[in-house]
């Protein structure tokens, strides 16, 4: 299938990447956000529209002569050329594209520069190919492809934030049940069009997958040293069970040691404050589950209509269409 290139000006470009790239290579602020990806206007309708983010790559070298990028989001053989970005009528240095790109895939990619295949430089997530190549790598919204972490690291985190979150009560449970089944098919893919994973965290630990690749990509090592260590004391504590198959009590006497600093077979050698690991869980899950659908986490706005069924809480007057019915505001 052919690249869709998106028509997006120097100032687009300039406002969303200056400030990440205002430092040299190696102390780049914030690197993390870049390529862009950003909400699709196809100028038709949201509903056509919503299934699509703009992906902007952009590449800073003043002395290139020609720019492009490859990947699999196109062709991998045949470079899509970056334009000059230019600010008052002189030359800034970056080199810019935007093209459309479907939302909830993973994409790896490479620019050359005057011939030669180089990584994107301020984009620290990577990919190695079979081949032992190496890429850069990027996601759209509402990825549900594990970035992060490995599958036993994703199902000990599914069992360390569902006891975080409000949704354990029964009559919670029964809510998000009624809510993700009993709609019709058809209701669900005009409603809830991202609502890939139906379960009762509401897609926070995909959330939290995407969020340690991109914005918190600096708390990646927490969540890894963590994982490690409460799979090990959870395994001593109950010596030929699965940790991610432990019953509530577990995780609660868990939470406590966490609550007081205090976890029996926890080697502070490897990371010194339980507790702060909580606080940060904590965060993490909840934001995730109460964010905007797009970043990963509240499946359908799962979360939003279960505040709005115990109070006065119009979120779709607010959302964009599909999930809401405002009509200016477009994700």
């Amino acid at each position: 299938m052919p690249v869709v290139q998106v028509a997006r000006d120097d100032q687009y470009v300039l406002n969303h990447t200056t400030r990440f790239l205002a430092r040299d290579t190696g102390e780049v602020a914030e690197p993390f956000h870049l390529p862009v990806v950003d909400t699709h206007w196809d100028g038709a309708s949201a509903e056509t529209s919503y299934r699509f983010n703009d992906v902007t790559f952009v590449h800073r070298d003043d002395q290139a002569g020609e720019v492009g990028v490859v990947g699999t989001f196109g062709d991998l053989h045949t470079p899509l050329p970056l334009r000059r970005v230019r600010f008052l009528d002189e030359p800034t240095g970056l080199w810019a594209v935007t093209v459309r790109v479907g939302k909830g895939q993973v994409h790896r990619y490479r620019f050359t520069v005057d011939g030669r295949s180089v990584l994107d430089p301020v984009n620290p997530q990577r990919h190695r190919g079979d081949n032992g190549q190496e890429w850069s790598r990027f996601f759209t919204h509402g990825c549900a492809v594990p970035i992060s972490f490995d599958r036993w690291e994703l199902r000990l985190l599914e069992r360390l934030v569902t006891q975080v979150l409000p949704f354990q009560l029964a009559e919670n449970r029964r809510f998000l049940t009624d809510f993700y089944h009993k709609l019709s098919r058809s209701e669900r893919d005009r409603q809830f069009p991202l609502a890939f994973l139906m379960d009762e965290s509401v897609g926070v630990v995909n959330f939290i997958d995407k969020l340690l690749a991109r914005e918190e990509r600096h708390n990646l090592d927490d969540y890894k040293t963590c994982l490690r260590l409460i799979d090990g004391v959870l395994r001593a504590r109950f010596p030929g069970r699965e940790p991610a198959e432990l019953g509530r009590q577990a995780f609660m006497d868990l939470y406590d040691g966490f609550a007081a600093n205090n976890v029996p077979g926890w080697d502070t050698e490897q990371y010194n404050e339980p507790r702060y690991f909580l606080l940060l869980l904590r965060r993490h899950a909840m934001t995730g589950a109460f964010a905007h659908p797009k970043h990963g986490g509240n499946n359908g706005a799962a979360a939003w209509a279960y505040l709005a069924e115990r109070f006065e809480f119009d979120w779709r007057s607010a959302l964009e269409a599909p999930l809401g019915r405002n009509t200016d505001y477009r994700g």
